[in-house]
């Protein structure tokens, strides 16, 4: 099955380091984060998942819920999940789906062939409170995920969910914003966007964030 966004994430029910979940369950109205891992005690997968759970109350504020997955047994897990915080100096504070029938993992494709034919490999899923995809990263093995770009990412989706805007490239919280091509009322836009805007071209018009103090 090949996942798009915008496609609804399939539910499924599997055992993890905390015990069964429903995902949907799991979920419930917050947005998520589903990542996947080639194996338990791998390096890098070490070093994620313990700057993930730094990063919990990153993602608290952002109403935002993590959960990792690794095709080994939950026993596994619960060994590796010592080591982490032991070496990561942290404790981690989510559920790892036990995966070791890969039935999650070929639901949501995470197993490619051509890299192989058994491990996951290091994907990255985020959905919104409505269940649909909204962004999918996929790195090779040997490289690890950039956190702090998969905050800037919710944080993008976040706000333009609420406004008629986008995030140009790098954008960071606080930067300039681009209105939307398709707003072209200037009463609409005056009221949406009391500080103003610059019109680099007509279809490039910057604006303060909104929301930004």
């Amino acid at each position: 099955m090949s996942l798009r966004l915008g496609d609804t994430a399939p539910d499924f029910t599997q055992d993890s380091s905390e015990g069964s979940i429903r995902f949907y369950d799991f979920l419930g109205n917050s947005w998520g984060i589903l990542f996947s891992h080639p194996a338990d005690y791998t390096p890098v997968c070490t070093t994620e998942l313990g700057y993930t759970a730094k990063l919990q109350d990153e993602f608290s504020k952002r109403g935002v819920k993590a959960i990792a997955l690794s095709v080994d047994d939950v026993e596994s897990h619960k060994g590796w999940i010592t080591d982490i915080n032991e070496t990561q100096n942290t404790t981690v504070n989510f559920p790892i789906i036990a995966d070791k029938d890969r039935s999650v993992s070929t639901l949501y494709d995470f197993i490619h062939p051509n890299a192989s034919e058994t491990l996951t490999v290091r994907s990255l899923v985020i959905t919104d409170p409505n269940k649909k995809i909204r962004l999918i990263i996929t790195y090779p093995a040997s490289t690890g995920r950039n956190f702090n770009e998969i905050l800037r990412v919710v944080d993008s989706l976040q706000l333009t969910d609420n406004h008629k805007v986008a995030t140009p490239a790098n954008w960071q919280q606080g930067d300039e914003v681009v209105i939307v091509p398709s707003l072209k009322d200037e009463e609409e836009i005056k009221q949406r966007f009391p500080k103003g805007y610059k019109a680099v071209k007509p279809y490039l018009r910057l604006t303060p964030q909104p929301e930004q103090n």
